[in-house]
Order: C-alpha cells, then sequence, then structure tokens
C-alpha cells in the first residue's frame, strides 16, 4: 500500500471510493446521495492541487483507491491556523491501520504549512472512528446536537480537535 497526493486521473477511482464510503452511512451523504460526475470530481481535484493549505491523500493498493484524508484551510486570517479534516476507507480495508497511515501523512504534510489546529466532526455513535480520532491526539470539544437527519432520525456529532 502507497499513500500519495491525490491526482486529477484519479477522478473516477476517488469518486467511486467515495460513493463506495458513503454507503456506510458514516458520512455527511446518504447512500447514492452523492450526484458528482466524474467530470467535476476532475475538477475538484484540479481546484484542490492549486491551493497551498489544502489538499487530499489518498491509500492505494494494487492500483486501487481504499482510503482517502483530506484537509482543507480558508484564507482569513482569524481562521487560517485551522485545517479541516475528512477521511475515510474502504469497508473491507478497515482494522488495517490505513487511517493511522493518512493521519500520519497529513501530520507531516501540514509541518511548514502554519496550522496550529486541525478538527473534524464525526457521529457519536462511530466508536471506531472515535477511537481512531484519539490515538491520533484529537479530543471532544463539544457535541452538536441534532446536526444530521439520517434514516429519519436527528443524530448528534462530536467535534474533535487536536493542536499541532
Amino acid at each position: 500500500m502507497r499513500i500519495r497526493e491525490i491526482e486529477e486521473r484519479d477522478a473516477e477511482a476517488f469518486l467511486r471510493l467515495l460513493c463506495e464510503i458513503d454507503d456506510s452511512n458514516n458520512m455527511l451523504y446518504n447512500p447514492g446521495e452523492r450526484k458528482t460526475t466524474v467530470e467535476i470530481q476532475r475538477k475538484i481535484i484540479q481546484a484542490f492541487n492549486k491551493k497551498q493549505r489544502s489538499t487530499f491523500f489518498v491509500a492505494e493498493e494494487k492500483e486501487r483507491l481504499i482510503g482517502y484524508i483530506g484537509i482543507m484551510a480558508g484564507d482569513l486570517q482569524r481562521t487560517k491556523h485551522i485545517g479541516r479534516l475528512v477521511i475515510g476507507v474502504s469497508q473491507q480495508s478497515r482494522g488495517l491501520g490505513i487511517g493511522t497511515k493518512l493521519f500520519q501523512e497529513v501530520f507531516e504534510w501540514i509541518r511548514e504549512k502554519h496550522f496550529s489546529r486541525l478538527e473534524l466532526t464525526v457521529l457519536v455513535s462511530n466508536d471506531v472512528a472515535i477511537k481512531l480520532y484519539e490515538k491520533m491526539g484529537f479530543v471532544k470539544e463539544g457535541k452538536r446536537i441534532d446536526s444530521l437527519l439520517i434514516d429519519g432520525q436527528f443524530v448528534d456529532e462530536w467535534c474533535m480537535f487536536k493542536r499541532v
């Protein structure tokens, strides 16, 4: 397995991975809700690759994408020290340390980028992800009550952060 920054040529495989991970019902999109085309995904990747402080890394095994981590940063003076993270690993590749390796790659990438805070959100019911995030140094800082509507039920999310 290797981890690398995403490239435009990954658009189709990345979109397929995103849709697969959406099907877990633990992400922002409902299963089947993502309507992005390959061309739109290619343009999104292209836009990310032009930014100095935002990127996506993908985990690749045997020419198949099996996980990703994205970091997004704004340009406002008051918030540009914050990196917002999103991470996903394919169902069949979970529990193999891929999430840990993806986080380590981001932690290395941000060294020269002047971040002091990383943040993410996670469903309060996603115990496996919460354990990974805590292992990587994230702490819960608050709960977003009724933040998502999943299968007709409101669910809460933890807001988590890490100082870097």
